[in-house]
């Protein structure tokens, strides 16, 4: 039995291979015509090759539960989503516009705070803001660069518009996983790489490394780039390892690295202590530095904080620019790219309420089962609500929650998410998924074709994070034109 596509039915929502059923959309063609050629028997066995590649290629992540740290497999769906070139390209530009005004308003907000001034974001926004970071004030990096890396998150709603969800500017994640995702599917469908014009992803590391290179203190072609871990129990200690073996850094923990009296970074060798030019860090700004941040912190390295404002290691992300990241800020990023580059956003952003203002939250708070009310600073999708999904009780709490803290948290309508085919064990299900782009800002600024393409995996849940569930597909940007 072969997948017959005129009995795949997405509606209601909008799909990203088919149009209708038995229509697939112009830049999947190729694509759905060869699944469809297709028996059973061979899509099991392609599933069965993907999850056995998963296995040797050592692919996992981290799940807490119940105080235990659990490695999985990665959860992997064979189908690609694909998106048309012509459509990615106007997506790029946006993120590239929209990583170019955060940038500015870091920088901004540390120094002048221009944007504050001239009314554009309101002072008390930053009051309680938990990632604005006073050992920051008065510094601009090299380039006048603080997010280096960014991942946002993109979404499409049922008539076909690209969202921007939220913006990852802290320690953005998933980069090795759209890039392992890719080579499991060229293992499992190498035929179609090989008649079809799917654009490459696997310069990304390379560019990152170039990008890490260019904010080094010292002008050389092979700096010492070191990736900094909390370690092998973090959940993403898998990526921190992709990573620094792709690029030919070292992988280390804080207990690796010191900062001597020349205010110079050292990392700790068999040979003696050796010179460190750039920190590609993968841990949260409190646990960096101990005698700038929490003292009690046994992840980060003393001093550092002081080498990178004397301008003797380079820092990505750089501390404190995850007060970009958060949910409130969110809200003005569209005034943010009109006040500083006096463009009108490419790519819009979901209509948001803030809980901190009067009006909104008793908006909020009327229509809560409506709803998808987050925490400001929280992510992998805890601590949220998503109201149609919600029961009265968890609702009652909610209100309660804002109410007590209403500048953490924000509201959003409840989108229609596009969904794609996905292989579930009963065959083809339309599945709900977004897409995590990642866009790398130095001397230039790159943008991954495509992105990490996060899929629920359960019937009917909007909720894509790995931890609660989701899994991933390979992201095909098509060029139709070749």
């Amino acid at each position: 039995m072969s997948i017959d596509w005129k009995t795949y039915d997405p509606s209601p929502f909008y799909d990203e291979l088919i149009a209708a059923p038995g229509k697939p959309r112009s830049a999947a063609r190729q694509l759905t015509d060869y699944l469809a050629s297709l028996d059973d028997d061979e899509i099991q066995a392609r599933k069965q090759a993907a999850e056995l590649a998963i296995v040797e290629m050592g692919i996992s992540f981290t799940v807490y539960s119940e105080g235990e740290n659990i490695d999985r497999a990665w959860p992997f769906d064979i189908i690609p989503r694909v998106i048309p070139r012509k459509e990615w390209e106007q997506v790029e530009a946006g993120l590239v516009q929209r990583l170019t005004a955060l940038n500015m308003f870091i920088d901004d907000i540390y120094n002048e705070q221009r944007i504050v001034h001239d009314k554009v974001v309101p002072a008390y926004v930053f009051a309680n803001s938990k990632n604005f970071r006073e050992q920051c004030k008065g510094f601009t990096p090299p380039l006048g660069v603080w997010a280096h890396i960014c991942g946002s998150d993109l979404v499409r709603d049922g008539d076909g518009t690209i969202y921007v969800l939220e913006d990852n500017l802290r320690v953005p994640s998933g980069v090795s996983y759209m890039l392992e995702n890719r080579q499991v599917t060229k293992r499992v469908f190498p035929e179609l790489f090989e008649n079809s014009s799917i654009l490459p992803v696997d310069e990304y590391t390379t560019q990152l490394f170039d990008m890490l290179a260019a904010i080094s203190p010292r002008p050389q072609d092979y700096p010492q780039i070191a990736v900094l871990t909390p370690g092998i129990f973090n959940s993403a200690y898998f990526e921190h390892s992709f990573l620094a073996q792709r690029m030919g850094a070292q992988l280390v923990e804080g207990a690796d690295l010191v900062v001597e009296d020349d205010d110079c970074v050292y990392m700790r060798t068999i040979d003696g202590l050796e010179r460190v030019d750039v920190i590609y860090r993968r841990i949260d700004d409190e646990f960096m530095d101990p005698e700038a941040f929490r003292p009690d912190s046994m992840l980060g390295v003393p001093g550092l904080m002081r080498a990178w404002r004397n301008g003797k290691v380079g820092i990505a992300n750089a501390p404190g620019s995850g007060v970009a990241d958060d949910k409130v800020i969110y809200t003005f990023v569209p005034a943010m790219i009109k006040y500083y580059l006096d463009q009108d956003p490419i790519i819009p952003n979901v209509p948001t309420w803030m809980c901190v203002d009067k009006q909104d939250r008793e908006h909020v708070i009327a229509n809560l089962e409506h709803l998808v009310v987050k925490p400001a600073n929280e992510s992998g999708g805890y601590g949220m609500l998503v109201g149609p999904h919600s029961t009265k009780k968890q609702r009652a709490e909610f209100a309660q929650l804002i109410r007590k803290d209403p500048r953490n948290y924000i509201a959003q309508p409840t989108l229609s998410l596009s969904v794609a085919p996905t292989l579930c064990e009963d065959g083809l299900e339309p599945r709900h998924l977004d897409l995590r782009p990642f866009v790398l800002q130095g001397v230039r600024t790159d943008v991954t074709a495509g992105g990490l393409t996060r899929v629920a995996m359960r019937k009917g849940s909007l909720v894509v994070n790995s931890s609660q569930g989701g899994g991933s597909k390979d992201t095909w940007i098509v060029d139709e034109e070749v």
